[in-house]
């Protein structure tokens, strides 16, 4: 038998209420994590919804789609994006805590599965994507008072490479430079992985490796390869007030006439097991050490 309420308490629906505003919040919370790489996403397998005949669309040459919430409002903000629609889910335009009146491109309300049409079942897209033009091409010569750059060797993985791009702006390098060909070129998958970092940092593709390294040269960089082998520990390695990091594949390492250009070769000193890392482990050890020299 129900007592009645006469103790004065809430009723059951705004008991309903606050625990849902909780769930809101510790899936923000949980989000913002996932976002931060502070923990895993879920693996791909446990979210497919259905799309094996699922074919990527044609897009131009100037077309990007980019996805996930942080990625997108980190674009939104940035005034050298040139956007052109956002398709969003009411519950993730409510997540995305924006003004649909003040970002000068339409907004279109669509369901999980009309984005997943677009960028395929495996994308963890939470509810957002965005159209938009590529990021305006860089110059080297625009980099001549960075005193500290990334190069990248023909690193394929586009999510080692947003790692890398988060830990360069975390230690305030100042540009990522990778070749045209053998590496990602700007899409979602990267701008995901990079979780905003994309937007923070001039992303640089050159055709000549080897050119390139010779133009930093010009411009006062001393140029150092990482290699396993290399004859000197990379802290005992740097010189002048300008470096430039060079890692090369995930697989292959640098090429021998990336190593024969740069200045220097050095290695990670490491005096566990194991003797080898990741490439987006060793550029953030790297990029440590070199924040350490050009603050000295």
């Amino acid at each position: 038998m129900s007592k009645d309420n006469k103790s004065g308490d809430k009723p059951a629906n705004d008991k309903s209420a606050k625990d849902t505003h909780y769930a809101t919040l510790r899936r923000a919370h949980r989000d913002g994590k996932r976002e931060r790489g502070e923990i895993p996403t879920p693996a791909p397998q446990k979210r497919k919804r259905g799309g094996d005949d699922w074919k990527p669309p044609a897009l131009a040459p100037d077309q990007v789609f980019l996805y996930g919430l942080h990625t997108v409002r980190a674009a939104l903000e940035n005034p050298e994006r040139k956007n052109i629609k956002l398709s969003v889910t009411q519950n993730a335009l409510a997540r995305l805590e924006i003004d649909p009146d003040t970002i000068g491109i339409p907004l279109e309300m669509v369901s999980p599965q009309d984005i997943d049409k677009v960028l395929g079942p495996e994308a963890i897209h939470q509810g957002v994507m965005l159209e938009t033009r590529p990021l305006p091409v860089r110059r080297l010569e625009a980099l001549k008072n960075s005193p500290l750059l990334l190069v990248l060797d023909q690193v394929t993985d586009p999510h080692n490479v947003g790692a890398i791009m988060r830990s360069a702006v975390a230690f305030n390098a100042g540009a990522v430079i990778t070749t045209q060909r053998h590496s990602p070129t700007e899409s979602g998958v990267l701008a995901k992985s990079a979780s905003g970092a994309l937007e923070l940092i001039p992303y640089i593709q050159i055709t000549n490796l080897s050119d390139a390294l010779g133009e930093l040269h010009k411009l006062g960089f001393f140029t150092i390869g990482l290699d396993s082998e290399g004859p000197a520990a990379l802290e005992g390695t740097f010189s002048g007030d300008r470096i430039a990091l060079v890692l090369g594949s995930e697989g292959k390492g640098l090429r021998q006439k990336t190593r024969e250009t740069v200045n220097a070769l050095a290695r990670l000193d490491m005096p566990g097991a194991i003797k080898s890392l990741n490439v987006s482990n060793a550029a953030a050890i790297a990029l440590y050490a070199a924040r350490l020299h050009v603050k000295a």
